[in-house]
C-alpha cells in the first residue's frame, strides 16, 4: 500500500514518516525540494520502505497540481502500490499575514488549507478503497482559559474569499481560521467522496518549540522550548507515531465525516464547527480560489 504525506521533513511530519516506514508502506513524501527532503527520504529507506520524493512548494498551487500529476503517474505505472492514505500534515503560521502565496493568497490559509484541498481534489479518483484522508487540525479554533492565558486567539470566521486575502487579521487568528476551515472542509469533503474513503482530522496536541513557530519573536521561542520540556506536553516524537496510527491502524478504520482525533482519542468539536451553510460556502469558494 501507499501513503502520501505532506510536510515530512521536520518535527511531527518527520516522526510520522519514520513510523509509517516501519510499517512497510510505500511512501510518497511531498515537500519542498532540497536537502531536508532528501535526508528524511534517506532515513525512511534505511528502515526498508520504498519512498519517492516529490518536490513541491505548497505555497504554489501550480506546484501542488504538478505533485498530484506525479502521484497519478506513479500509481498508474505501477511504480508504487495503491494509494490507501493521504496525510495532510504540512503547515505554517506566518508571522506577517501580509505575506502571500504565489497566487496572492494569505500564506497561512494558502498552505494549511488551500494546498491540501487542491492536492486532494487532484487525487480523489486514484484512491484504492478502503482508504483514509487525515488532515492536521488544532484546537486553537476556539478559545478556552488556557489559550486565553497564553494569548492564543480563536478563529474569527469570515467568508473564505476574505480569509484568503493578505493582511485581514493577526497571525494567530489567521492560523486558527485555517484550522477551522479544515474542520468545515473535512465535513463537506466526506459528502463528496465515494464510499470507502473516510476523512478524519488529527490534533497532535500542543507542541511548543517546533518549527511551526519559527517566525515568532526570539523571546517567545525560548519560552516555548522551555515549556516543551515539561513532562506530558506533546512532542513530535510522541505524536508522530500517533498520526501514523490514525492513517493505518485497524483501530481507526471506521473514522469518517471529519472525526476529530486528539492524539489517540476521538473528541467532539465545538457546536459551531458543524455548520452546513459555512461548509457549503467554503466548498464553493475553495473551488473558485484554487481555479484561480
Amino acid at each position: 500500500m501507499t501513503v502520501l504525506l505532506t510536510g515530512p521533513t521536520r518535527n511531527l511530519g518527520r516522526h510520522a514518516a519514520l513510523a509509517l516506514a516501519r510499517r512497510g508502506t510505500d511512501l510518497l513524501l511531498v515537500g519542498r525540494a532540497g536537502a531536508d527532503l532528501t535526508a528524511v527520504a534517506r532515513e525512511v529507506r534505511a528502515l526498508g520502505a520504498r519512498v519517492h520524493e516529490i518536490g513541491c512548494d505548497l505555497a504554489r498551487l501550480s506546484d501542488v497540481r504538478a505533485a498530484a500529476a506525479t502521484v497519478r503517474d506513479l500509481i498508474g505505472s505501477g511504480a508504487v502500490g495503491p494509494l490507501r492514505a493521504l496525510v495532510g500534515n504540512a503547515g505554517v503560521m506566518s508571522a506577517d499575514t501580509r505575506r502571500a502565496s504565489a497566487e496572492g493568497y494569505e500564506l497561512t490559509f494558502a498552505v494549511n488549507f488551500l494546498a491540501h484541498a487542491q492536492l486532494i481534489g487532484g487525487l480523489t479518483d486514484v484512491f484504492a478503497t478502503p482508504a483514509r484522508i487525515v488532515l492536521l487540525g488544532s484546537n486553537t479554533y476556539y478559545e478556552n482559559g488556557w489559550r486565553r492565558l497564553l494569548h492564543v486567539p480563536a478563529a474569527e470566521w469570515a467568508d473564505p474569499v476574505e480569509l484568503a486575502r493578505p493582511g485581514l487579521t493577526s497571525s494567530g487568528v489567521a492560523y486558527s481560521n485555517a484550522k477551522l476551515a479544515i474542520l468545515y472542509y473535512a465535513h463537506e469533503l466526506q459528502r463528496h467522496l465515494p464510499d470507502g474513503i473516510g476523512v478524519a482530522v488529527f490534533e497532535p496536541g500542543w507542541m511548543p518549540g517546533t518549527a511551526l513557530g519559527r517566525d515568532a519573536p526570539a523571546g517567545l521561542r525560548t519560552v516555548m522550548r522551555a515549556i516543551a520540556r515539561i513532562p506530558g506536553v506533546s512532542t513530535p516524537e510522541r505524536s508522530g507515531p500517533l498520526l501514523a496510527d490514525v492513517a493505518l491502524d485497524d483501530r481507526w478504520a471506521g473514522l469518517r465525516d471529519g472525526a476529530f482525533v486528539l492524539r489517540d482519542e476521538v473528541r467532539p468539536v465545538q457546536p459551531f464547527a458543524h455548520d452546513r451553510a459555512r461548509e457549503r460556502r467554503l466548498w464553493e469558494a475553495t473551488a473558485e480560489l484554487i481555479a484561480g
